[in-house]
């Protein structure tokens, strides 16, 4: 029998340089709302009028804020004038299971115990940053509520 494969799921997100921190920091607490076990108190997010989910735990917060801060710094220096720049982040849910003893040689040699770390789904986010454009083809460089009021 054949192992079942994991899943594994990509989004692809154009954004614009502004609200690509805030865009990425929703989709990812929205992704472990959903992973998250253990008993919590849900909080919520406002991104773009939209209220998103989020986990209210110091730890996890510390580590989004970290990733994307890194993500931002990549697509910032890696980024035209014409915007383009590209970045990819993935997610990965692992279970550890025990392993299991391997006969009399494992018992010798110490490789028998532990645990092994498998993957059970992938999230992989493949972003994009673009720079809005205004009515008259213009780049937007203001804000996101400006950027709103002129559209």
């Amino acid at each position: 029998m054949e192992p079942r494969k994991r899943p594994e799921y990509v989004l692809e997100v154009l954004a614009d340089p502004i609200c690509v921190k805030d865009i990425v920091r929703g989709i990812l607490h929205t992704i472990f709302f959903h992973r998250y076990f253990p008993p919590m108190r849900p909080s919520s997010l406002e991104v773009l009028d939209l209220t998103l989910p989020v986990v209210a735990d110091p730890e996890l917060e510390t580590l989004i804020e970290t990733r994307v801060g890194q993500l931002v710094r990549q697509l910032s220096s890696t980024s035209s004038p014409s915007g383009g720049s590209r970045g990819e982040l993935d997610v990965r849910f692992f279970e550890k299971r025990r392993r299991k003893a391997s006969g009399l040689g494992g018992w010798l040699t110490g490789t028998g115990k532990g645990d092994d770390e498998i993957c059970w789904e992938i999230w992989r986010l493949k972003i994009t940053l673009t720079t809005p454009r205004t009515e008259t083809g213009k780049p937007h460089t203001g804000s996101y509520e400006d950027w709103r009021a002129e559209t």
